[in-house]
């Protein structure tokens, strides 16, 4: 990725504010070399687990028990319903809340989709270099697992960059692990998810129709 603030900076995270090519190394792991916008970023390797446990699976007709801290993303495919996460990441939470609410993400596309690793998206600019107006946020990392379904913000090769860009893991990414912030988790909907266009940019990039809370539902 790139260092994600044009990349997932994993350098872009590959989530991350820009990334660059991913390379298969292994039948069970995959590393991806990205380059920030300011920087290169450093290999991302993701191990595609196939059993995971009743806690970690990501499924389907979830309910939302906490409407205050459960975001809706609409896509074209239906609704992903998404536990954010104010324990791990209260300043990346808060963000990602006023920026939904001011309807920020809304039509914004998914600029960066890698298949077996993670789709990005929140940047108004579609390229991967841009953000909202505010104030970039500091660092919220946490030993936190990246697993499938897992948010994290995308920051350039700075820690402390990580703005209105995001990404959502279709698989685990331990090389992100205290890496980039996690703040949400997919709890139902993720097959919608796995559909989005892919491509580094995509011919005809899906967009997030809308993503709200489910507090103020729409």
């Amino acid at each position: 990725m790139e260092t994600i603030r044009g990349r997932l900076s994993l350098g872009d995270l590959v989530p991350i504010k820009s990334w660059a090519p991913l390379k298969s190394l292994a039948a069970f792991a995959v590393a991806f070399v990205m380059t920030a916008c300011s920087g290169s970023a450093p290999d991302i390797q993701v191990v595609d687990k196939t059993t995971k446990s009743a806690n970690s699976m990501v499924t389907t007709g979830a309910v939302a028990d906490d409407p205050s801290n459960t975001l809706i993303l609409e896509l074209k495919g239906g609704k992903v319903t998404i536990r954010l996460r104010p324990d791990l990441a209260p300043k990346h939470v808060e963000r990602i809340k006023t920026l939904a609410a001011q309807g920020f993400y809304n039509g914004l596309k998914f600029h960066r989709v890698i298949p077996g690793f993670m789709a990005q998206t929140g940047d108004p600019t579609g390229t991967g270099a841009g953000g909202s107006k505010l104030p970039d946020l500091p660092a919220e990392f946490t030993p936190t697992a990246f697993e499938r379904g897992t948010l994290g913000m995308a920051r350039t090769s700075d820690p402390n960059s990580a703005n209105s860009q995001f990404f959502i893991c279709f698989t685990y990414a331990t090389n992100l692990n205290g890496q980039y912030t996690v703040f949400g988790q997919v709890v139902d909907g993720m097959q919608f998810v796995d559909q989005i266009a892919p491509g580094e940019p995509p011919p005809k990039p899906d967009t997030i129709i809308k993503m709200y809370l489910a507090s103020g539902a729409h």
